[in-house]
């Protein structure tokens, strides 16, 4: 296959329900779908059991207990049970658009791993959004979008500029081209040289983390975040921990003052 999909969830069924709706329209379709879930109950396998007759695609259900936020320790079991050597990364709240996989295929470049962004929703606009409006695509049309009661915004111009203008923004937005976990991809070998994520890591900055040591290792980024675009559902976020978030900075320190490229906290801990 050319690509595999993982994507991250957690007792979500509503969300993921949406984004799997957004991948069974995909203009490129040689690609499977590795379903990372960091410990959810039942309800989400009955969900990704009933969704599979909706894919000619295969979708794998990795799995393990709750143990509290343990999203990088998920992502590289999803890595090790990955079947391409191009892993593409987003989460279970993004609704990609039907270009999705074929744009990271198309900007893909040994030395290089792809950074995307997300044109983020309010709950309102979120909750509206349903089955038909993802396969037809309306809820990329910010005239639908405004009727469903989104703010008019020059930042709706990102689900609007043509593939001419995106370029062009690409090249001078002032956002780093950093690894975001939403909307990212990269060589499965790149991942595996630099031990995948650091499991040590929780909510916080973990994936920008892992980014930093594939350009220690000598990759460049490429910026792509008006070019593959997603949609991202809004919900609450009680994972958020003080503690966790000044260990994992601490920890971003480290790699940055050491130059770190492989952790000794990744995949190797999941073999």
């Amino acid at each position: 296959m050319k690509a595999t999909v993982i994507l991250s969830t957690y007792n979500a069924e509503a969300w993921l329900e949406k984004v799997l709706f957004g991948f069974s329209v995909q203009t490129e379709n040689d690609f499977e779908i590795i379903i990372a879930d960091d410990g959810s109950g039942p309800n989400t396998k009955n969900l990704i059991d009933s969704m599979r007759a909706n894919f000619s695609n295969p979708i794998i259900h990795v799995w393990h207990k709750d143990n509290g936020f343990q999203k990088t320790q998920i992502l590289n079991k999803a890595i090790i049970k990955s079947n391409s050597d191009y892993l593409i990364f987003t989460d279970g709240d993004c609704i990609p658009r039907n270009d999705f996989v074929a744009t990271h295929l198309d900007f893909k470049q040994k030395g290089f791993f792809l950074s995307g962004g997300y044109f983020k929703l309010p709950m309102t606009v979120s909750t509206t959004i349903n089955k038909n409006d993802i396969i037809s695509q309306s809820c990329f049309d910010t005239d639908w979008l405004t009727k469903q009661g989104l703010e008019k915004s020059y930042k709706n111009l990102k689900l609007n500029c043509s593939p001419f203008q995106a370029k062009i923004l690409n090249a001078v937005t002032p956002t780093n081209a950093s690894w975001n976990g939403h909307n990212s991809s990269g060589w499965k070998s790149d991942l595996i040289a630099v031990n995948g994520f650091n499991q040590e890591m929780q909510y916080g900055g973990e994936d920008r983390e892992l980014g930093e040591r594939l350009v220690y290792m000598g990759l460049k980024s490429k910026q792509i975040r008006y070019s593959a675009i997603c949609i991202h559902l809004d919900h609450s976020r009680g994972y958020v921990n003080e503690d966790a978030l000044a260990k994992n900075k601490a920890i971003r320190k480290f790699t940055k003052d050491n130059k770190v490229i492989r952790t000794n906290y990744g995949i190797d801990l999941c073999l």
